[in-house]
């Protein structure tokens, strides 16, 4: 197999298995018994388990903030476009294989010492906020940037919180009730 195919195959099978059973419950053994490979390989491709963890951190989150910020484009320009984070996120929670944000379910796990893995978490939020901001300033030119700054952490905290309780009541009343805040706070 080729080399990048044998780091991404390493990359799935981790991340599948973090992701629905977590950072912790998840051991080298069980990454290598379930990627079909032998423990020579998957260290010749990471160095560590915090690594591993690193590349899922990225492997998820660079696809979810294309698919987000392409969902909510593809609405009528003003609002739609902002209602659209939180329509994209109760698609997610309907989802199959829904178990909450990979991020916030890693950051739970690791110690605060763990930097290496906290930085990746917090590239990955602070994308997400960057993209709000960009949404903000589409859609509304008329906002000033400290007004645009203010909003797009009120969007943030509030998705953040949706998709959270979304998690742990296993209900999408918390997505909904989002959607509703923000509604009030654009119109």
């Amino acid at each position: 197999m080729k080399h990048s195919l044998v780091r991404e195959t390493i990359i799935k099978t981790a991340s599948n298995l973090f992701y629905q059973k977590g950072y912790n419950l998840t051991g080298i053994n069980e990454i290598i018994s379930e990627s079909g490979i032998a423990k020579a390989t998957l260290y010749n491709h990471f160095k560590s388990k915090e690594d591993i963890c690193v590349a899922y951190l990225d492997y998820l989150n660079t696809p979810f903030l294309k698919n987000i910020e392409d969902f909510a484009l593809s609405k009528s320009k003003g609002s739609e476009q902002i209602l659209a984070l939180f329509d994209f996120l109760e698609k997610f929670f309907l989802s199959e294989n829904f178990n909450g944000c990979w991020c916030l379910n890693t950051i739970s796990e690791i110690p605060n010492q763990n930097i290496k893995i906290r930085n990746e978490i917090q590239k990955g939020k602070t994308e997400f906020l960057k993209l709000i901001v960009r949404l903000l300033e589409i859609n509304f030119p008329n906002k000033t940037k400290k007004e645009v700054a203010t909003l797009s952490k009120q969007v943030y905290l509030i998705y953040e919180s949706a998709i959270s309780e979304s998690h742990l009541h296993q209900n999408k009343w918390p997505i909904k009730t989002a959607k509703e805040i923000i509604e009030k706070i654009f119109t």
